[in-house]
């Protein structure tokens, strides 16, 4: 075994620091959201002495957020708020109330931990939530989109910087290791709590990290499937270009708000994978939801879109909340779904 790979991980330096967080140097606030995990610790730790060696700078301030699933998470929210009270760092535990759903609990506890914090960021008029997210997470995000299908949307996994409910989410750390934040957090006199979801083989997360270790031997390893997430993002990137063209030579004025018109005959020399993705950029924008990031829903509407074009007939379909009508002249016209409507069911109608 080489020396390397039995050395501890080192912690981030303070020489490291201004390049991973200068980019916050004009920011007023920010919020770092700290579950207690050694990632959010260590984070947390390496914000608070790169903030304080400097003579300016944003204002920092903690959240931490007890989603009601655990007795020990009362306990583990106020050690987050003490450790960061021993940095000087006011800091805030926001609680995830009402009914938790039986089916996709960890979706639903995620969602509910943006909204919240995305609402305490407001409060305290921060312009980005920080969060420690590593190379690890990007890896298990890209296995577990691949395995429901999703196309390069999905496969371009979690990005360094992306928006939620009009707050910046900023991932510095998404390629470094979880062993070194950990290793920050040490050296800043934290201990991490270890979530015992991490290991419990009921949730996807879990039962994918042992997968992945077990590809490990064979190369796939997190590395390896990050930069698969790197390609993804620039393959993603060139689509959205070329949709971007598309949606501006075809787009046709409209009086109707929320609506999107398209002379969209065209659509049948260009390549599918551009008519994709100008559908689903579309979709998200009028159906007011996050585009599909499953493949095969929206590879079916385009085909239906594209044939019904073709055949100079009328077609409808809904889809994460957008209608999507075909005219026979060869019209596109896209608008949000009347609520009336059931949202699961979005068969074309002849």
């Amino acid at each position: 075994m080489h020396a390397a790979e039995v050395e501890p991980a080192k912690p981030f330096d303070i020489s490291d620091l201004p390049d991973i967080f200068d980019r916050f140097a004009d920011h007023r606030a920010l919020l770092l959201a700290v579950s207690g995990g050694p990632d959010s610790m260590g984070l947390m730790a390496a914000l608070a002495r790169w903030r304080a060696a400097r003579a300016d700078g944003p204002a920092l301030h903690v959240a931490t957020v007890d989603h009601g699933l655990r007795p020990e998470a009362q306990a583990e929210c106020a050690m987050v708020a003490a450790a960061a009270a021993r940095l000087g760092l006011p800091a805030e535990i926001l609680v995830w109330s009402g009914p938790k759903p039986e089916a996709g609990l960890q979706r639903e506890a995620r969602e509910a931990r943006y909204r919240l914090l995305a609402a305490e960021a407001r409060r305290v008029g921060a312009e980005a939530i920080v969060t420690g997210h590593t190379i690890s997470d990007q890896a298990e995000t890209v296995l577990m989109r691949f395995l429901r299908g999703s196309g390069p949307l999905g496969l371009k996994a979690m990005a360094e910087i992306a928006e939620r409910d009009g707050i910046a989410i900023v991932r510095p750390f998404l390629w470094a290791t979880g062993a070194r934040l950990a290793a920050t957090a040490r050296a800043a006199g934290f201990e991490p709590i270890q979530d015992p979801s991490n290991v419990d083989d009921r949730f996807t997360r879990a039962r994918l990290r042992k997968l992945i270790a077990a590809m490990a031997g064979e190369g796939l390893d997190i590395e390896r499937l990050a930069t698969f997430a790197g390609r993804m993002r620039l393959i993603d990137e060139a689509l959205r270009h070329q949709a971007d063209k598309l949606a501006a030579a075809s787009r046709r004025p409209t009086v109707v708000p929320g609506t999107e018109v398209y002379e969209a005959k065209a659509w049948l020399a260009e390549p599918l994978a551009s008519v994709q993705m100008l559908l689903s950029m579309a979709i998200e924008r009028v159906g007011g939801g996050a585009s599909a990031e499953r493949l095969a829903a929206l590879e079916e509407l385009s085909v239906e879109v594209l044939m019904a074009l073709a055949e100079g007939e009328a077609a409808r379909a809904t889809l994460r909340g957008a209608m999507v009508a075909v005219t026979p002249e060869g019209r596109v016209i896209l608008s949000r779904e009347p609520p009336r409507r059931p949202p699961a069911d979005r068969r074309m109608a002849q």
